[in-house]
């Protein structure tokens, strides 16, 4: 199927044709370029780009003589449409323009395809209608914007090669046919032809979308449907506008030449990257007119200073009238105009002025805190802000610092004070030079040169007034020695009256006098003591004793001044150390001796210690550092207090000599001391539970050894032993013995003999019974038990055991001839093989027990389990080293 196109006259604006007449006319040819092209191109296709500048270095206008192409500013070539390129090349011309030199050329472009197919031959076989398995190519087709008709305007006409056999009919759908825009376009059934039926607004719809069919009678489509492109070519009919109709914009004032100030935007609806919308920026009018201070880049629309001449003192605002036109701003082109507003922002570039160039006033002698004078001054910068807000200062003149200057923040007015009293007699006039600058620092304008700060004089006239005494100095410094008796008179305080410049007729009153050192002269203010001065007291500091005076005159008025006695420091005190010092001989055996001087570095340390003679033998006093001395024991010593004689003296010679008392104390720290009832001077003793303890239990040990001894004394038979008798009595001890019905286990008695094998013995004993109390002559035993018992000595059945009461020679008579043949068959027999049915362990009644086992009682030997005695408390050391065996 074949395509063709006609297109109308009316398809090209007539502005555009002009052009294109008068640039073909008056252009030279320049080389032609020839672009290798595929056969079909979408639109917006890139297909070459060429240099321009070899045909023309400088173009301001840049077209092309082919609508289906668009030329770029660097050469670039694109395509507007789709196309569809036949075996033939297709050739088009960019016309190039200079304005400015008048130049036109004209370079040509020839579009070759790559791709050549060969017709299809048709067979003479081919008598039935077969579809055709290509697509329709088709062709481009532009419509201009705002096109003045007639309607319907002819567009494009679309044919099928089925149509030389059949009878075709042909329909078009999609956007401007079935679609929004409704009835724009329709189709001619029989020939192909499409009309368009009215004109088109390119910014409501740049292009159509539209499908072209062929079909025959029947309704069969002997091809694909066409996709057909009208694509609505741009007419200027948008003028630019800005974006905003007023503007305000703000530079500083002095600003350099070529400060950018603002850039101003503009909007074209028309086709982008057309002439159409190619804007440029120029300003008409500036108000104030003169002189001329801003410009405007036509492309960037950027507005920059073209002087440093503004100022905002003389015109604080400027208005612009702009104008933005399309067509590269060629005066065909569009316009609007807009107005735009800039400020200018104050610099601090103007100095304040006082409004006179001196001033004068007067004050009352001894006013404070008054104002005296208000000084007006000038700056035309922008009122209310720091570039015009005045800082005044006294550059001369007050160098007693009797004045004080401020500012006013209402009025911005410079208010003179007077902050200390001025005096007639000593100055009745005085001149004060006063500057004034700024708050914010200056800013050098460009066209202005370096300020300086505007001064005047103030001259200020004292008047004389009748005044009281002065008291000058307000503190005076007088001296005195350390140690002065009462009744000594001494230079007091002497206030003047400033008329007369004398003290007469003044009277004198102490205010203060802390510990009543002084009285007063009334008439000329000497002071006499009442106490021995004393640099060493509390009421002292840094060897300075005040004293307040105030003077009065006849009419009352008064002043007040200090008096400082400064005392200089005498011998007069020897060093001090402390009475009664610890010594923790469980610790270390010296104590460390710190006197104390109470007179001042210069009769202080280096102190020298003596130690008496009679202490010399118990004592040793090493001197350290001149201010310190190590007392040092020379032997192990019993705890309770010594005296000890020392003498110390200072570098002058002042001494004294101290009975120390020294405790010597078996402690950790002089805190945990507690002496005995031994102590040299009485105390007050406190014996804790463990000590309370321990006497009970050394009284019932004492009361057991003497009821033992009496017991030994009134046996009535002796038999013969095989060991010494006081041993026996010394360890056979019933201890057993713990309560009333309760079962004990067997007691282990140790009984050493005489020869060096020493054999532990023991004997069932039984419980006691009954009341469970020891008397003297009897005991109470149970019956059985053991291999002999006392029941079976005296005939009793066997196998029964009875409780009954004994008499202390039946129990003699049973134990001693047993006990004396077990200590002789173990004395005989070096293996000990008979002790094994005797020698038994000790009953362990505890756990974790520190002790062990009891000493003697034990069959350990008598050196192990005594480590405990090295931890005891101090309150058991004593008790602990009479157990010890030295």
């Amino acid at each position: 199927m074949a395509v063709a196109y006609a297109a109308p006259g009316s398809i090209f604006c007539k502005q555009l044709l002009f052009y294109l007449l008068v640039l073909i006319l008056l252009c030279n040819a320049c080389p032609k370029i020839s672009l290798q092209v595929p056969s079909h191109l979408q639109a917006e296709t890139l297909i070459g780009k060429v240099n321009l500048e070899e045909c023309l270095k400088s173009a301001s206008l840049i077209l092309s003589s082919d609508p289906a192409f668009r030329i770029l500013e660097d050469g670039s070539i694109y395509t507007t449409r789709d196309l569809l390129l036949s075996s033939e090349s297709k050739s088009f011309s960019i016309l190039l323009s200079d304005s400015q030199y008048q130049q036109q050329k004209e370079m040509e472009i020839v579009l070759s395809s790559r791709e050549r197919k060969s017709p299809k031959k048709r067979h003479a076989k081919e008598s039935a209608l077969k579809r055709s398995k290509r697509r329709w190519a088709p062709i481009p087709c532009s419509l201009m914007e705002n096109s003045l008709g007639p309607f319907p305007q002819h567009v494009q006409q679309i044919q099928s090669d089925a149509a030389q056999n059949y009878t075709i009919f042909y329909s078009i759908s999609g956007p401007g046919v079935d679609k929004e825009p409704l009835n724009l376009f329709y189709i001619e059934k029989d020939t192909g032809d499409i009309y368009c039926t009215r004109s088109i607004d390119r910014e409501q719809y740049d292009q159509f979308m539209v499908y072209g069919y062929a079909t025959t009678v029947d309704g069969y489509a002997p091809d694909y449907p066409l996709l057909l492109l009208f694509k609505v070519e741009d007419d200027n009919d948008n003028a630019p506008y800005f974006e905003t109709k007023v503007t305000v914009f703000s530079v500083p004032e002095n600003c350099r030449t070529g400060t950018s100030v603002a850039q101003v935007t503009a909007i074209d609806n028309d086709e982008p990257g057309t002439l159409h919308t190619r804007l440029k920026f120029k300003i008409l009018q500036q108000i104030p007119d003169q002189p001329k201070h801003f410009s405007i880049h036509p492309d960037t629309g950027v507005i920059t200073t073209t002087t440093p001449l503004l100022d905002r003192e003389m015109c604080d605002t400027y208005k612009l009238v702009m104008e933005v036109r399309d067509m590269g701003g060629q005066p065909f082109g569009l316009f609007t105009t807009g107005t735009i507003t800039i400020s200018l922002e104050d610099e601090n570039d103007n100095s304040p002025y006082f409004t006179e160039t001196s001033y004068s006033t007067e004050v009352e002698e001894n006013r404070i805190d008054v104002e005296i004078l208000r000084m007006n001054v000038h700056d035309k910068d922008l009122p209310n802000t720091p570039h015009s807000k005045a800082v005044y200062k006294i550059l001369q003149g007050n160098e007693n610092e009797n004045f004080k200057i401020t500012t006013d923040p209402n009025t911005n007015e410079g208010v003179l004070c007077v902050v200390k009293p001025l005096n007639y007699e000593v100055s009745r006039q005085i001149v004060l030079q006063i500057g004034v600058l700024n708050e914010a620092q200056f800013s050098k304008a460009a066209n202005s040169q370096t300020p300086t700060m505007c001064t005047t004089t103030v001259t200020v006239n004292v008047k004389d007034s009748d005044e009281g005494p002065e008291c000058e100095p307000p503190v005076k410094i007088i001296q005195s020695k350390d140690g002065l008796p009462a009744g000594q008179e001494l230079l007091g305080y002497k206030a003047l009256d400033p008329d007369t410049r004398n003290g007469d007729g003044l009277r004198y009153q102490k205010l203060g006098d802390e510990d009543n050192w002084f009285e007063i002269n009334e008439q000329t203010g000497n002071l006499k003591t009442v106490k021995i001065v004393d640099r060493e007291s509390k009421f002292v500091k840094n060897n300075q004793y005040n004293v307040s005076v105030v003077a009065t005159d006849r009419v009352g008025r008064s002043c007040t001044g200090t008096l400082v006695v400064r005392i200089e420091d005498t011998n007069d005190h020897p060093p001090q150390i402390e009475k009664e010092v610890t010594i923790c001989q469980h610790d270390k055996d010296y104590v460390v001796l710190e006197p104390v001087d109470p007179d001042g570095p210069d009769n202080g340390p280096p102190f020298q210690f003596l130690l008496d003679n009679s202490a010399s033998k118990l004592w040793t006093l090493e001197p350290q550092d001149g201010k310190r001395a190590i007392l040092r024991q020379k032997q192990y010593m019993n705890y309770n207090y010594y005296s000890v004689p020392i003498q110390i003296q200072d570098r002058h010679g002042a001494s004294a000599k101290h009975m120390l008392s020294v405790r010597v104390c078996d402690c950790t720290a002089p805190t945990e001391c507690r002496m005995s009832v031994r102590d040299a001077k009485p105390t007050n003793v406190i014996l804790g539970r463990w000590a309370i303890a321990a006497m009970v239990l050394g009284s019932a040990l004492l009361l057991c050894i003497l009821f033992t001894c009496f017991c030994i004394t009134v046996k009535k038979t002796v038999k013969k032993k095989c060991f010494p008798e006081d041993v026996a009595q010394q360890n056979l001890i019933v201890s057993n013995t713990e309560g009333p019905g309760e079962e004990v286990m067997e007691a282990n008695i140790r009984i050493p003999t005489q020869t060096s094998n020493i054999c532990d013995t023991s004997m069932s004993v039984g419980t006691l019974g009954g009341q469970g109390v020891k008397t003297q002559q009897s005991f109470e035993m149970v019956k059985g038990g053991g291999h002999h018992t006392l029941e079976s000595s005296k005939g009793a059945g066997q196998g029964v055991v009875e409780t009954g009461r004994y008499a202390y020679t039946d129990w003699q008579s049973f134990t001693q001839p047993r006990l004396g043949e077990k200590v002789y068959r173990c004395a005989q027999d070096e293996e000990h093989k008979h002790s094994e049915d005797y020698v038994r362990s000790y009953n362990y009644e505890g756990k974790g027990s520190m002790a062990s086992s009891v000493g003697c009682c034990s069959d350990r030997q008598e050196e192990e389990g005594l480590e405990f005695l090295d931890h005891l408390e101090p309150k058991f050391r004593t008790l602990a080293k009479t157990c010890v065996k030295k």
